[in-house]
């Protein structure tokens, strides 16, 4: 009956074959940052838009531009910002330029939104999170004054978490130097939308995102200047859940309009077609 004890047992090493887990794809079920709801990725559809709160998920330069307009021509894509002696930053920035195909955090050019002409901004968070540094800032500075001479709305998508704090002061100085062009823009009668994507904080929330003649934004999009947790523990108070977001904003006069995703590019033409400027003679 003990015989079995003394049989010496090899042990047989079992490999695993990886070749179909190596195939199976990643991120095959994303949580929507807003509800919480566990997604099937596809069931975001080609907006990108959270099939239970219609949250919009954050997209990049060239995937607004795509869904918004019918032709696009870019401006200014060569300009960037000056080389800073901050540590790791030039690394940093060289390695998303080659990731993201991009020079800087936003995409400027000429667009045909449904027939509209317009000069068309789109800020892109996947680059250094979308914030404004010199070359944001010579971005825009440049498509308004583009627009300006040559009697064209502008719409910008705005989605930044703020100052590009790597370039200090300089950072800074792009909220005044944008600002002077979009008054520059007014002064000459033209329209200026903004639409406030998520999220869309600090300095660029501070300037240029709260210049328009009209301000809408997709639905729950982060709009504020500090950060939620920041403000709670310098308040030390528990801050409401709809705190910062569009709607939230909207109830209190601070925009003009939450819209959905599939509704903007018909909302964008229709708000530039109707405050075109009189032509004279």
């Amino acid at each position: 009956m003990l015989d079995f004890l003394k049989r010496s047992t090899k042990l047989t090493k079992v490999t695993r074959d990886t070749t179909l887990y190596d195939q199976m794809p990643t991120n095959l079920f994303i949580d929507c940052p807003y509800c919480r709801t566990r997604l099937y990725e596809k069931q975001l559809g080609v907006l990108k838009v959270c099939p239970e709160c219609d949250y919009g998920f954050r997209l990049t330069a060239t995937e607004r531009i795509g869904q918004i307009a019918t032709t696009f021509t870019e401006l200014d894509a060569d300009v960037v910002g000056p080389t800073v002696d901050f540590p790791g930053y030039e690394t940093k920035r060289q390695q998303l330029q080659k990731k993201t195909g991009m020079k800087e955090a936003v995409v400027t050019g000429i667009a045909d939104i449904q027939g509209a002409q317009v000069a068309l901004g789109a800020m892109d968070t996947h680059f250094i999170m979308g914030s404004l540094g010199q070359g944001v800032g010579e971005k825009i500075t440049r498509l308004f004054e583009y627009a300006t001479s040559h009697q064209l709305p502008v719409v910008l998508f705005t989605a930044s978490g703020g100052a590009r704090m790597q370039e200090g002061i300089l950072s800074l100085m792009q909220m005044a130097k944008i600002s002077g062009a979009i008054n520059n823009h007014a002064k000459a009668g033209l329209f200026y939308l903004v639409v406030l994507t998520d999220p869309t904080m600090g300095g660029v929330t501070a300037s240029f995102a709260m210049d328009g003649d009209v301000i809408i934004a997709e639905p729950h999009a982060m709009v504020g200047f500090a950060g939620r947790r920041v403000i709670e523990q310098t308040m030390h108070e528990t801050l409401p859940l709809d705190f910062q977001r569009a709607e939230m904003l909207r109830s209190d006069g601070h925009i003009d309009q939450v819209v959905s995703r599939e509704h903007l590019s018909t909302l964008i033409a229709r708000l530039v077609t109707l405050h075109q400027p009189t032509r004279k003679g």
